[in-house]
């Protein structure tokens, strides 16, 4: 029983960073990102499209998608390419796509927000105050012991995600009255959507990354996130190479072995990253045969594998909801 609640407070008090799937060399990594069975979302340059069904759908609607046939599959995205051909000349272009992966992005969130909101919020108030949210989602710990509120898994305890937790309310609390409007608790919710929180997404994934507490990440860190060998001595697989040379050549710009602040800053928040260009190029990159830079409706259809697992369709939400179809 104990760990279904733990699992559920991780949920809550990490958040759900959003990402996307993008072309090799454009990689961005963050290290919180795994499904329900603690696999990552990027794994050695391999797209882990699990973790986008549930983290955008949850686990339910992601078993719903499941069951959809191809064919269903495809005369849904069908419809949904559409929709994204704004001008409607039977091609989708870079900044039609983008448009459309933000348009998803604010609906899951917006939609996120809302459920949350409502958890926390029943009689409907203007603000959530610091104790309803700690009694809510935190409430259990007062009837643990010292030592159960230290003991850590997968290197996270209670104690630090009520801490982490309380940190980053109070970032997202703009006006300091401890107390978060519907705009504040999105901020709380999802940080990474807001630049006034981009610091303590940075300090957040430090802490998860730097395991000597040194203040800084080492290579070993750095690769450790992503691989662990299963026996002692275990040759490393070449994608791990390539990430030890991507860390020495790409991320530690000075060259002293290690990641400061600002180059952790430079790769996890990056101020020129635009996930949902990104993404939009990513899908374009998988599906334009014809290299003209531009998808037709054919081009889509024919990768609608690609497109149902990415952020174009909601990570696959869209291709669920009866009631656009």
């Amino acid at each position: 029983m104990r760990t279904g609640i733990f699992v559920l407070v991780a949920v809550a008090a990490i958040g759900v960073v959003v990402a996307s799937s993008i072309p090799a060399g454009e990689l961005f990594h963050d290290p919180l990102e795994h499904d329900s069975l603690h696999d990552k979302h990027f794994e050695g340059g391999e797209h882990n499209a699990k973790y986008d069904h549930e983290a955008f759908l949850g686990a339910d609607e992601a078993k719903k998608f499941d069951e959809l046939t191809p064919e269903e599959s495809k005369r849904r995205l069908g419809m949904i390419v559409d929709r994204i051909d704004e001008d409607k000349n039977g091609f989708i272009t870079l900044a039609e796509l983008k448009n459309w992966i933000k348009y998803t992005q604010r609906r899951y969130i917006d939609e996120d927000v809302g459920r949350v909101w409502r958890q926390h919020n029943p009689d409907g108030n203007a603000t959530i105050g610091w104790e309803v949210y700690r009694n809510t989602v935190y409430g259990f710990m007062d009837a643990l012991d010292k030592e159960e509120l230290e003991q850590e898994e997968h290197g996270v305890s209670y104690k630090s995600m009520l801490k982490r937790d309380r940190r980053r309310w109070a970032v997202a609390d703009l006006d300091l009255d401890d107390q978060l409007t519907r705009e504040e608790f999105t901020a709380f919710l999802h940080p990474e959507e807001h630049p006034t929180m981009r610091d303590v997404v940075l300090q957040e994934t430090t802490e998860d990354l730097d395991k000597d507490k040194d203040g800084k990440i080492s290579v070993d860190e750095y690769i450790g996130d992503m691989y662990r060998p299963s026996t002692e001595g275990e040759e490393e697989p070449e994608w791990v190479l390539s990430e030890r040379e991507a860390f020495t050549k790409h991320r530690d710009l000075d060259g002293d072995g290690f990641l400061t602040e600002t180059e952790i800053r430079q790769w996890i928040v990056p101020n020129d990253f635009d996930h949902a260009e990104s993404e939009a190029k990513h899908l374009i990159f998988e599906a334009d045969v014809d290299h003209d830079e531009q998808l037709t409706k054919h081009e889509v259809l024919d990768k609608y594998d690609v497109f149902v697992g990415s952020q174009a369709t909601d990570f696959g939400e869209a291709l669920a909801r009866h009631d656009e179809f």
